[in-house]
């Protein structure tokens, strides 16, 4: 288990260096260049390649190890919370969820993510796997991005 656990942390980390690169863009209302379905596209193809091999194509992530995205407080809740988990990570990986324990450690995307791509790949999560919620700006990303310094 342990092996496995490892194998799927660094191919994730492998996968997160290669797919991304920074762009800096402008951000405008409803999530980014182009509106709220822009933004969940661009976030769409951010998931895949960043966060889908821990929390699996349907959000639900793996028991466990990976916590689900779907209908969580985590996801619904505070924008700028959840921003700062994807900016730090959860290093220590351990995390309540609905009364069940994950414990793979998130590595932190600040250096790997632009602010914009974490606006998107935010507005893709709150607004798939169940989830409906309201769109992650630049802005607020770039104020939790701050916060971490």
């Amino acid at each position: 288990m342990k092996r496995l656990f490892f194998m799927a942390s660094a191919v994730s980390l492998a996968i997160l260096v290669m797919a991304q690169t920074k762009r800096p863009v402008t951000n405008k209302a409803g999530g980014g260049p182009g509106g709220l379905a822009a933004s969940i596209a661009r976030g769409k193809v951010v998931y895949e390649s960043t966060c889908l091999p821990c929390h699996q194509v349907d959000g639900l992530g793996v028991p466990n190890m990976n916590p689900p995205l779907s209908k969580t407080k985590w996801v619904l809740g505070n924008k700028g919370q959840l921003a700062q988990i994807v900016l730090k990570g959860l290093p220590g990986g351990q995390i309540d969820i609905d009364g069940d324990t994950f414990h793979n450690p998130m590595p932190a995307q600040a250096s790997v993510l632009s602010d914009q791509q974490i606006a998107d790949v935010l507005t893709y999560v709150r607004n798939n796997f169940g989830n409906k919620a309201s769109a992650v700006t630049m802005v607020e990303v770039k104020a939790a991005r701050a916060k971490t310094k």
